[in-house]
């Protein structure tokens, strides 16, 4: 008897019979039982539909590059530039069609009010995600995100000590869009009206009324100083020319943080490689290359206990000063609620 159990115990998981293929699963091992099974059959689907990612968001250039070359499958990218919303209504308007989008990049608060649309999978580094990152039951997961920031040039701007040092004359300011429309720009309002780590969106509203009042808001390209995600301001940085050209401040107390989603579309065209997509991203490799972008990856604790973080890019980050705030989906909602009600009022759109 003895005998046996011990046979039983050292018999060879490899040896294990495959479950069937289900491009449809919840897991790699449910679902595929090996990479190789998964890989396969994503190549067999040979494409995917992405929306609302920029090639110069986050890394997305090289993270589908690399995908679409490791693995041989073409990568069709619809509306980059669409909002999270816009990504849930695209979705939805394009059903089970062959063109709907097979994976989603959302802010955390439309994956949570849409997550009956999503279909559930758990990534083989499902434990690395930090639990507030995830739904329990594996609808949407983190997987990068950032901190805002201030970006300027400092040949026309000294370091802003705050974000209400802005309000300086002969300074540009400028959000990423329409901070009713775009979850940057609402983010870059908070994170300006944050006093003790509590949000309060009438003091975010006030300072850039103040800079609209002023002749000092304006568009990105025109600006001296832009608030938006560090990750999107530490890129504007590595673009310019010479190290005087364009830096990346957070400032002291003001430290709000964010971090982006990924859903699988529960009428994926192509499921498999929809969840190929997933373990890509949140592989070490794909992990890496956002943080090769300056955007942390969800996995960064756990990858640098391992030591398979990229140490190099990590060093590269703007500094984060105490701890970041992440704003409760209630905070959102009642902050939106302001804005909604105050923002065209005070502020309408930039100069």
């Amino acid at each position: 008897m003895l005998a046996s159990v011990t046979a039983a115990c050292s018999h060879p998981a490899a040896d294990k019979p495959l479950p069937p293929l289900n491009p449809r699963a919840t897991s790699l091992g449910s679902g595929f039982g090996t990479m190789d099974r998964l890989v396969e059959a994503a190549r067999h689907e040979g494409v995917l539909n992405v929306v609302g990612l920029p090639r110069t968001w986050a890394g997305y250039g090289e993270i589908i590059d690399r995908f679409s070359g490791k693995y041989g499958i073409k990568v069709v990218s619809t509306a980059p530039e669409a909002s999270s919303k816009q990504e849930i209504d695209l979705a939805a308007a394009r059903g089970n069609g062959k063109d709907a989008p097979d994976v989603l990049d959302l802010s955390m608060d439309v994956a949570v009010a849409n997550a009956k649309r999503f279909a559930p999978y758990k990534v083989s580094t499902w434990s690395d995600i930090p639990d507030d990152l995830k739904d329990a039951t594996g609808r949407w997961f983190g997987a990068y995100g950032g901190c805002m920031s201030i970006g300027y040039d400092p040949r026309k701007v000294p370091t802003p000590a705050s974000y209400a040092a802005l309000a300086r004359p002969g300074t540009v300011v400028a959000l990423a869009g329409d901070p009713l429309r775009v979850a940057s720009a609402f983010s870059g309002v908070m994170a300006a009206s944050l006093s003790g780590g509590e949000p309060d969106a009438a003091k975010g509203v006030d300072l850039f009324a103040r800079l609209k009042k002023g002749g000092m808001l304006g568009q990105p390209e025109q600006a001296t100083a832009v608030v938006d995600w560090d990750y999107m301001n530490a890129a504007r940085a590595a673009r310019g020319k010479g190290g005087a050209a364009w830096r990346v401040t957070i400032p002291a107390g003001t430290a709000l943080a964010s971090y982006y989603v990924q859903a699988i579309n529960a009428q994926a065209p192509h499921p498999a490689a929809a969840r190929l997509w997933t373990e890509f991203l949140l592989s070490d490799e794909g992990q890496n290359l956002y943080l090769k972008a300056f955007a942390r990856p969800a996995r960064m604790e756990a990858m640098e206990m391992r030591g398979s973080l990229d140490g190099d890019a990590a060093e590269k980050l703007p500094q984060v000063p105490g701890t970041p705030v992440i704003l409760t989906i209630p905070q959102q909602d009642q902050a939106k609620a302001y804005l909604k009600t105050h923002w065209a009022q005070a502020v309408g759109q930039p100069g």
